[in-house]
Formats: C-alpha cells, structure tokens, sequence
C-alpha cells in the first residue's frame, strides 16, 4: 500500500514538474498573438499527453510501484498519442488562422 501511495505521489510529481518546466520553455511562442494566447490551454494539454507517453512506456519501470499493469503501451497507441499531442501543440497556430 506504502509503494502505491508513493508511486502516486511520484506521478504528481512528475507530471507537476516537468509539466511545468515543459511549458516555460514552449510559453513564449504562444503569446506573439492574441488569438493563439487564447487557444494556449491545448498546447497543455499535448505537453501532458507526451509526459503521459513518456510514464506508460519508461518512467513507470523505474518507480516503487510492483504490482499488476505494468506494461508499456502497444506501439499504434504510442503513434496515434504522438500525434494527438503534436495536433495539440498546433492547434493554437491553426485555429488562430482559420478564426481569424
């Protein structure tokens, strides 16, 4: 029970700080238009879909938790994620051109 909790509090953790040191380096090419600023949340989101890939196919081997799932993801899941969040972190340029 000790290793769940805290390999849950590692993914928080994880996710908490490279999330955020993720999205101080990407930040500033979201803010040239106000438009893109507006749609910047998706940029979020496809940086946590990454950090997501990244856990499920790597991180997840290398924490306290031993128990039953651990398993990396099936390569199509890991493609389609890819790209997924790559159209995430487009998405702000794309909509501030087609709604504009």
């Amino acid at each position: 029970m000790i290793r769940l909790i805290l390999e849950l509090l590692r993914i928080v953790l994880i996710f908490g700080i490279l999330g955020s040191f993720a999205w101080s380096l990407v930040s500033n090419l979201y803010t040239w238009n106000d438009r893109v600023f507006q749609f910047q949340w998706l940029a979020a989101l496809g940086i946590y879909v990454l950090l997501f890939i990244f856990y499920r196919n790597k991180w997840q081997f290398t924490g306290w938790y031993r128990g039953r799932g651990r398993e990396m993801l099936p390569r199509n899941v890991t493609v389609w994620l890819s790209v997924v969040s790559a159209v995430l972190m487009a998405a702000p340029f794309l909509l501030s051109l087609f709604l504009s």
